[in-house]
């Protein structure tokens, strides 16, 4: 008989920006070739974070706005407003999917996502796979079309990215839950869809996916001694 697959589940909830996205880079600087993969789960006060390539002083009015509450994520892409959403970071070998292109590894991750969605009664597809939208690049990360963003009735919902080392794989994305405020750049939620969830239940369903699409067990685990002490450094700014 084979076994399931063992992932490190991790669940985080409603932190600041800066301490999500120190968390993220905490795992991926602490993680070792043969250590088990890590799921985490996660959301957050009202914050917004900014693509590795952006800066700062392009969004002063942003950062006015969210009282400073923002961060840059390790990984590319653009503007992406938090609070109403809920985020998951995955962090694995590259020997998993070391076989597979960057685009190819983000197709077969993202399909726990496009499962989560049809399960709540959604139609998703990839951008690549609709005759109707065409490829555009945007600074704020819902208003551009990537090939792998996923789609329903021609409107982007949620984002993801990725990035690789020598060791790993790491992909985040953000679902987002609850109506906002009318701005095409927050994009829509699963509210604006008529799909009402709370975060606890959407975290259950999307673990339930994950599960499914990866035949994996995910074992509750906690932030080890020394994710927890990167965490504390990248926090002090060393």
């Amino acid at each position: 008989m084979l076994h399931k697959k063992e992932f490190r589940l991790i669940l985080t909830n409603n932190n600041s920006a800066k301490i999500n996205m120190a968390i993220d880079k905490a795992l991926t600087i602490s993680y070792e070739k043969d250590d088990m993969p890590i799921l985490r789960f996660y959301t957050w006060e009202d914050s917004f974070t900014i693509g590795l390539g952006q800066d700062f002083e392009s969004y002063t009015n942003l950062k006015d706005i969210y009282k400073d509450n923002c961060s840059k994520r390790i990984t590319g892409g653009g503007v992406l407003f938090h609070g109403h959403d809920i985020s998951y970071s995955l962090v694995l070998s590259n020997t998993e999917f070391g076989n597979l292109s960057v685009k190819q590894s983000y197709e077969k991750i993202c399909q726990f996502l496009l499962e989560f969605y049809k399960k709540v009664g959604l139609n998703p597809t990839f951008v690549k796979d609709s005759e109707y939208i065409k490829l555009k690049k945007n600074e704020f990360c819902q208003v551009g079309f990537e090939a792998y963003d996923i789609i329903v009735d021609g409107n982007k919902i949620g984002g993801n990215a990725q990035k690789r080392n020598k060791k790993l794989i790491f992909q985040h994305g953000s679902i987002p839950i609850l109506k906002t405020k009318e701005d095409k750049r927050v994009g829509i939620s699963l509210e604006d869809l008529d799909i009402h969830l709370s975060f606890e239940e959407a975290q259950n369903r999307l673990i339930d996916a994950f599960k499914e699409c990866f035949d994996a067990k995910l074992i509750l685990s906690q932030l080890s001694q020394i994710e927890n002490e990167n965490l504390k450094k990248i926090l002090e700014g060393k």
